[in-house]
Order: structure tokens, then C-alpha cells, then sequence
């Protein structure tokens, strides 16, 4: 009887915690003055293949590597979007921007007018670019968000990450929703969500495809 018990005692136990291995770590990190170590951390763990939700200038975004096919993937599954559909990346600067796309000076001008900010603008993407996260246009959307701890993260990993919409407005709804697939949550702070203002700039003609924050009287 007593085995019995020790048994199911330590089945217990195994899935308690396997459960709790399962949720994410949320960090809290201080938006005007990210704590390095805590990026570092977020950073080595999108390096090992991780999935994490990080703050931007218009929602939390779920990312994770630009080159972490499994991870882009299973971010599909978890919004349930088609393939179809590739996600937005975030880089740091102009300069990266220029490695992930085809930049005429007529779109290098205008992003340097509004980036950082929250805008997401469409471009050729380049060679370096996964296919999943082209469209059959072979175009890419890309962000530069005017959020210290977003650009701080991309800057030290080196590489894009990823964006799209966790949907819920702070962490600890977010960490209920997807907190069992996620490896780190951020908490930025409170964020006024509210999409990106997106941008076409293919063959130098700014087409608005959606208004969101960010004015855009300029592209009309």
C-alpha cells in the first residue's frame, strides 16, 4: 500500500513539474534604462532556438529568431495564421534594414524621416531573408519601434526577431494565454496598443496598405 502511494506520490510530482517547466519567466525590465543582464539573458536564450514576448511602440509582439524556422512555425501555430501571412521583423537600424532589403534612396530618405517609430514598411526583401517570411512578392515588412528595450535586445543578438500581436495588453494575460509555449515574457510596462501605420514602398511609390498609429498625411 505504502508503494502504491510512493508511486503515484512521485507521478504527482513528475507532472507538477513538468507543468511548471512549462511556463514562461517573466522579467521586468526597466524601459528607459534596460538592465543589460537582463537583455544578455533574453538574448542567449532567442540564440538557443527560444520564444519569448517582448515590448514594442504598438503591442507586445511574440518573436523569436528570424532564422529559428521551428520557432516561426510553431508562432504560426500559436496565432493560427496561415503561412501565407509571413510576420513584420524588427531590426535596430537603417543600416540592418539594408541587409534584409532592396533600400532605393527614395525609401532610404523616408524611413530615416520616420524610423524609429510605428511604422512598419514593405520592401524587397534580400537574399538573407527566409522564404517562410516572404511573400509571393518575394517583399518583407520591417520595423525599427521606438521602444528601448525592443532595439537594445535586437541590437545584442545581432539578427531581426520576429513580430506579431500577443494580442492581450500586459504580460500577466499574456503569460496565461501562451505562457506553456513561451521561454521569457518581458514586462516593458503598460503599452497603448494599437497596430502599426503599414507602408508600401515597392518601386518607390508609398502606398498606404493600413493606418494605425504614426501619422501618414505625408504618404497621401
Amino acid at each position: 500500500m505504502q508503494k502504491i502511494y510512493l508511486q503515484n506520490w512521485m507521478k504527482i510530482k513528475m507532472i507538477k513539474s513538468h507543468s511548471s517547466s512549462n511556463k514562461a519567466v517573466t522579467l521586468s525590465i526597466n524601459p528607459d534604462n534596460p538592465q543589460l543582464r537582463l537583455i544578455r539573458r533574453v538574448s542567449e536564450t532567442l540564440e538557443a532556438g527560444g520564444l519569448i514576448v517582448y515590448p514594442t511602440d504598438t503591442f507586445y509582439g511574440i518573436g523569436c529568431d528570424l532564422f529559428n524556422k521551428k520557432g516561426i512555425q510553431q508562432i504560426y501555430k500559436l496565432k493560427n495564421r496561415p503561412l501565407k501571412k509571413p510576420f513584420s521583423i524588427i531590426v535596430d537600424s537603417l543600416k540592418e534594414i539594408s541587409k534584409y532589403s532592396n533600400v532605393s534612396n527614395y525609401a532610404y530618405k523616408t524611413m530615416k524621416r520616420f524610423l524609429p517609430g510605428p511604422y512598419t514598411f514593405i520592401l524587397e526583401g534580400s537574399r538573407l531573408v527566409p522564404k517562410i517570411m516572404l511573400t509571393k512578392r518575394k517583399t518583407v515588412g520591417i520595423r525599427i519601434p521606438d521602444n528601448r528595450i525592443c532595439l537594445d535586445l535586437v541590437g545584442l543578438l545581432g539578427r531581426p526577431i520576429i513580430s506579431t500581436s500577443a494580442i492581450h495588453t500586459d504580460p500577466l494575460t499574456i503569460k496565461d494565454a501562451y505562457g506553456q509555449f513561451l521561454d521569457i515574457i518581458i514586462d516593458g510596462g503598460p503599452i497603448s496598443q494599437s497596430p502599426s501605420s503599414v507602408v508600401s514602398l515597392i518601386d518607390d511609390i508609398p502606398i498606404i496598405i493600413r493606418e494605425g498609429k504614426g501619422d501618414i498625411s505625408s504618404f497621401l
